[in-house]
């Protein structure tokens, strides 16, 4: 019975491993879904920063204006490739997290498989046990009623 309760720990261990593996895909895909965010608000304030500047015809601008436009634009494109890379990134920490997590229940599964077929095992052999109890004392009493009609 001890070897069935160290089995019934495992499993629960094995839960434990498994619910700790799907709260940090859950974490690594919120903040996946954070740096999309950040991504989608960078492109977005840079379209509107280039449709702003966008020169219509015959306007005049100071060489000055456009050179901080155009460097502002520059940082922008660099802010948006840096949150690009980070979303890069996030995206192999959720594949990473999705990986560890269907470990944790292949695992867990087997644990189980193992725990399942131990207590069948354990259930066949006490009905094997009660099966040859119940044969020996129909044997007494078979041997019983021998002996009471030889002897009368």
């Amino acid at each position: 019975m001890s070897a069935l309760n160290a089995f019934v720990v495992a499993v629960e261990l094995a839960e434990r491993q498994r619910d700790a593996a799907r709260q940090a895909l859950a974490n690594v895909q919120g903040a996946r879904q954070s740096a999309q965010a950040q991504l989608q608000q960078l492109t977005g304030y840079a379209a509107e920063t280039q449709d702003r500047w966008g020169l219509k015809a015959g306007a005049a601008v100071q060489p000055e204006v456009m050179h901080h436009h155009y460097h502002f634009m520059g940082r922008l494109d660099h802010a948006i490739d840096l949150q690009t890379r980070t979303l890069g990134g996030q995206d192999q920490r959720v594949a990473q997290a999705r990986q560890a997590l269907l470990q944790a229940e292949l695992r867990l599964a087997s644990l189980r498989k193992v725990l399942e077929r131990r207590q069948a095992e354990l259930a066949q052999q006490q009905q094997r046990r009660e099966q040859k109890q119940t044969d020996e004392r129909a044997s007494q009493r078979a041997a019983a009623r021998v002996g009471a009609l030889e002897q009368e």
